[in-house]
C-alpha cells in the first residue's frame, strides 16, 4: 500500500466498495458495463480519489479505491451511483424499461476498510505502547 502525504498528514486509505443494480437485475454487460467502468473511471478523476481496481458482474459492481482523508465516503458513493445512473439513462433509454421505470441501483452498499495490518496486530500495537518506557 502506498503511503501518500497531504497537507500536515500522512495516509494510506484503501477501502472495498461493492454495490448491487436494484433487483440484481443483469443489465451490467456489454456496452453498459464498458460505459459503467468509463464513468466510474472519470468520475474518480473529477473527484481527485483513485480507482485502484474495478470490476463488474452482470449485477454488481466491486472497486478498490484510494482516497485522502478529506474524502467522505457517502458523498463518493452518492456521486457514483447518482451520476453513473443519471448518465447511462439518459445514454441508453432501454435501460429504464428494463428496471420497469425505476432506479439503477440498490439503495444500500458494502464497504470495508483495506490495510497492510490486521485487527490484532493494531490491538498489540496500541496495548504495547502504555507498557513501553518513555522519557
Amino acid at each position: 500500500m502506498e503511503i501518500k502525504r497531504g497537507r500536515g498528514y500522512v495516509y494510506a486509505l484503501q477501502y472495498h466498495i461493492v454495490w448491487c443494480v436494484k433487483y440484481r437485475h443483469q443489465i451490467l454487460i456489454g456496452n453498459v458495463e464498458e460505459r459503467l467502468k468509463q464513468m466510474i473511471l472519470q468520475i474518480a478523476k473529477d473527484n481527485q480519489f483513485e480507482i485502484i481496481e474495478l470490476e463488474t458482474d452482470k449485477d454488481h459492481v466491486h472497486m478498490l479505491i484510494s482516497c485522502s482523508p478529506q474524502h467522505y465516503i457517502p458523498n463518493m458513493i452518492k456521486a457514483l451511483k447518482g451520476n453513473t445512473a443519471r448518465f447511462l439513462f439518459k445514454e441508453m433509454p432501454g435501460l429504464k424499461k428494463k428496471l420497469w421505470g425505476g432506479h439503477l441501483w440498490n439503495p444500500s452498499y458494502f464497504i470495508n476498510t483495506v490495510g497492510d495490518t490486521n485487527e490484532e496486530q493494531i490491538k498489540a500495537y496500541i496495548q504495547s505502547q502504555k507498557t513501553s518506557t518513555k522519557k
